[in-house]
């Protein structure tokens, strides 16, 4: 049996970026699309809109790949390795954005944003109810009035009782990466998944293998419903799965595991 060694991929990010950077082009096109479909400007310039926050903003893929597109991006991070390659690769390719360390259940922006994007179950990451709402509350405050948050995640199955998994395979400088990710099934009472990954890196100098383990909070449609009931401030007004085509909505209800929410703030009188 293969052995791996204990590994947080947000301490050596170069795989994680290897893993999905396949996905960039795809998310940032659809980002574009829904900045221009759903924010509504309220007439303000466009020098000062296309203004663009990324909590939890890890290798900078779509900080930079935004910015390419004229975007005024800021992000911020937890981990500092990732914001270390962000920044390394924002000046390899002469690109300018802001990123911080940061908190995504406390956070404070001086600037005010037409739009706000987490796609990746980032959000997940936030094992209590009280995080989660804080979160939502401080993306409320960060936003401008009809500026839109786009929140991606996975629903949780609380029936199954199989393990999932997914599988990618990416290469880059010679490098092969194939990452491998099992989720077991979610616990109703303790409302968490159980997820673990495992990476083999294979090079001209031979094999790597790492294994990270996970605990993600769980969400039925329901239980999301009732936290974004709880965030007044933010309004949800569109729903796709991570198809990314802006042009085919889905309904919340159940049918998409994946599911990315658009989520605008209210106008208020």
């Amino acid at each position: 049996m293969a052995t791996y060694q204990k590994f947080d991929w947000y301490d050596d990010p170069i795989y994680y970026d290897i893993i999905f950077d396949d996905d960039t082009p795809r998310e940032v096109a659809f980002l574009e699309r829904v900045h221009e479909r759903f924010v509504d400007t309220g007439g303000r310039a466009s020098s000062k809109g296309r203004r663009v926050l990324e909590p939890a903003c890890g290798t900078g893929r779509l900080i930079a790949a935004l910015a390419q597109r004229g975007f005024r991006v800021t992000g911020f991070d937890i981990s500092e390795p990732v914001l270390r390659f962000a920044r390394q690769r924002l000046k390899e390719h002469g690109l300018r954005a802001r990123l911080t360390p940061g908190a995504m259940e406390g956070f404070t922006c001086t600037a005010r944003f037409d739009m706000a994007h987490c796609l990746v179950s980032t959000f997940k990451y936030l094992l209590t109810e009280s995080e989660a709402r804080s979160h939502l509350r401080c993306i409320a405050r960060a936003l401008q009035p009809g500026g839109v948050y786009v929140l991606g995640f996975h629903i949780s199955e609380y029936r199954s009782q199989v393990r999932t998994r997914e599988r990618w395979v990416s290469e880059r400088d010679g490098m092969k990466v194939v990452c491998n990710i099992q989720s077991w099934p979610p616990n109703r009472r303790t409302r968490t998944e159980q997820v673990r990954s495992r990476i083999t890196v294979h090079t001209r100098n031979g094999l790597r293998r790492y294994e990270t383990h996970w605990t993600f909070r769980a969400y039925s449609v329901a239980q999301m419903k009732q936290l974004l009931r709880s965030v007044p401030e933010l309004e949800h007004i569109a729903t796709y799965n991570f198809g990314y085509d802006i042009d085919q909505p889905v309904q919340f209800d159940g049918e998409w595991l994946d599911n990315v929410l658009i989520l605008r703030k209210k106008k208020f009188r």
